[in-house]
């Protein structure tokens, strides 16, 4: 419990960016030295984290807390994710009421701001390599991305939750016209 207490308190006192830079940090750690849970396991929890109300980096942490040590591992995991970051924005609060009018902390905080879209980047890069190249998932990730593209360019709003909704929608019909197929050609020798 202690261990992953102080992993995931050592994963919410480093990373700056909220959440999504956390993505990157936990699977290195999870999957890749701890072997706490595996790449295929990673993607899915982060589906469901971003798919579930509230943080995803909490969500993510309650998850392989859970799995790891069941609820008290999730209360553990996500109580080390969460208290480092409140302590240090509490006392942030405290003494510098404004702290980002200081140059050299506004400064500090436009690097920042670069290193966590490298973060981010870096675990989106990640999951789609390790993505099963099939083309259902190739034609949902590619029209996702060039919606994305195109509301950036072109200046309309798109909902990510209604894009999971609909990724989502359209996977179940998917998968059901695939079982449905497998059915109907699968044949019982009854002799």
């Amino acid at each position: 419990m202690l261990e992953l207490f102080l992993t995931f308190a050592k994963i919410g006192s480093f990373t700056f960016g909220g959440g999504y830079a956390m993505i990157s940090l936990i699977e290195d750690i999870c999957v890749t030295k701890k072997k706490w849970i595996t790449h295929d396991e990673m993607m899915n929890m982060t589906v469901i984290a971003e798919s579930t109300p509230g943080p995803i980096a909490i969500n993510c942490a309650t998850f392989v807390g859970y799995r790891i040590k069941g609820l008290k591992g999730a209360f553990a995991a996500t109580l080390g994710v969460i208290l480092p970051s409140f302590l240090i924005i509490y006392i942030i609060s405290c003494f510098l009421s404004n702290y980002m009018e200081i140059k050299i902390v506004a400064d500090a905080f436009r690097g920042i701001k670069l290193a966590v879209g490298l973060l981010i980047f870096n675990a989106g890069i990640g999951m789609l390599s390790k993505m099963k190249k099939k083309l259902f998932p190739i034609i949902i990730f590619s029209s996702s991305m060039l919606l994305m593209l195109c509301s950036e360019l072109l200046g309309f709003k798109v909902s990510t939750v209604v894009m999971m909704m609909t990724a989502g929608v359209i996977g179940l019909i998917y998968n059901s016209l695939q079982n449905l197929k497998k059915k109907e050609t699968t044949t019982y020798d009854i002799s």
